[in-house]
């Protein structure tokens, strides 16, 4: 990837810096699992990591789930919906469905995907809030961080979520169905508008840029990693039983091996070439300057427009690589950085 594939883009930039500096929406419905019973709780809290049950109704949990092995095989937002019935955010549902079946053969559940049946809008930025207060009748103001809640929109149902993938203090997420998508859009089109913002039509900006700058993961980065090397040990509650505990425990005991680190390029060429793991295969190959033993690969390589900077993650050696540490990366120099592009 050419580092201008970003930089010299001024419509990517123009859509990202309007959710740093104002606002920004976005139609991007992730997948949905909706698993309700009166065993709803107690399996989630065993496939996930996280404590789950301890969500209130009307609350979210930012989770990984795992395989035995401790390997990370999705990272899903858990939505307590009511007290029985919860709502799974995910880019897998067909294979978060599979994990579901094959793992609940105990548990008095019901589970079925459910993203046909809902749109998400993700309005984003420093004046989201006061677009959502134009546009929900009794506003915003008490909705806190990871919460969701029904809610009227110019007389259309919806329901309002507090969070969103930008890294943003203020963003909202608003679901609605299939048949009033049209007209929540217009909506929420001309709030934005009417304050400066803009649409965000680029995947690479709602879903890289935006997301990377932030320090947050997408769930490729994950692949094949455990919570451990991605720095997410935070999100697990170790003192209940949850599927992969077994092996986690000894690596945690162990120590892990690789570790995610951020980087910039720091390199005044302009014509360089970096593969990344994001695009598949296995990323380019990283070395220590003046050393020729390779110490991790590229898993991703994007753009801060806020930094004006090509930046990234890489997967290494655990303690190869240290903030301020200058590499190489095909033939390019590079520095490690902190893991968050907004600080």
């Amino acid at each position: 990837m050419y580092k201008n594939t970003f930089k010299d883009d001024e419509w990517k930039r123009s859509e990202h810096m309007a959710v740093r500096e104002n606002v920004g929406y976005y139609l991007f419905t992730h997948q949905l699992m909706e698993v309700s019973g009166p065993d709803a709780q107690r399996f989630l809290d065993w496939i996930c990591p996280n404590n789950i049950a301890s969500l209130k109704v009307g609350r979210d949990r930012y989770t990984t789930i795992l395989n035995d092995e401790g390997t990370i095989i999705d990272d899903v937002v858990v939505m307590r919906m009511e007290e029985e019935k919860f709502w799974v955010s995910t880019l897998y549902a067909t294979n978060l469905d599979d994990w579901i079946y094959f793992h609940s053969d105990d548990f008095d559940i019901d589970f079925t995907e459910i993203t046909e049946d809902w749109h998400m809008f993700s309005i984003q930025g420093p004046n989201s809030k006061a677009v959502m207060n134009k546009l929900v009748e009794g506003g915003v103001e008490d909705l806190r961080f990871f919460a969701n809640t029904s809610a009227v929109m110019d007389g259309i149902d919806v329901i309002l979520n507090r969070g969103g993938f930008t890294g943003e203090k203020f963003g909202y997420e608003v679901y609605c169905t299939p048949d009033d998508a049209d007209a929540v859009q217009d909506l929420i089109d001309a709030a934005v508008k009417e304050l400066g913002g803009k649409e965000v039509t680029e995947f690479q900006v709602f879903a890289w840029t935006l997301p990377t700058e932030a320090g947050f993961y997408y769930m490729r980065d994950l692949n094949g990693i455990n919570p451990l090397e991605a720095g997410l040990d935070k999100n697990i509650n170790w003192d209940k039983d949850f599927i992969g505990k077994e092996a986690l425990l000894r690596i945690k005991e162990e120590g892990p091996e690789r570790e995610i680190v951020g980087f910039e390029i720091c390199d005044e060429n302009e014509d360089y070439y970096i593969r990344s793991r994001q695009y598949g295969g296995p990323g380019e190959p990283v070395f220590i300057e003046g050393e020729e033993e390779e110490v991790g690969r590229v898993a991703k390589l994007v753009y801060s427009y806020v930094k004006n900077v090509n930046n990234g993650y890489i997967l290494a050696k655990k303690d190869r690589l240290h903030i301020g540490d200058h590499i190489t990366i095909h033939g390019t120099k590079c520095v490690i950085t902190e893991k968050n592009w907004l600080n």
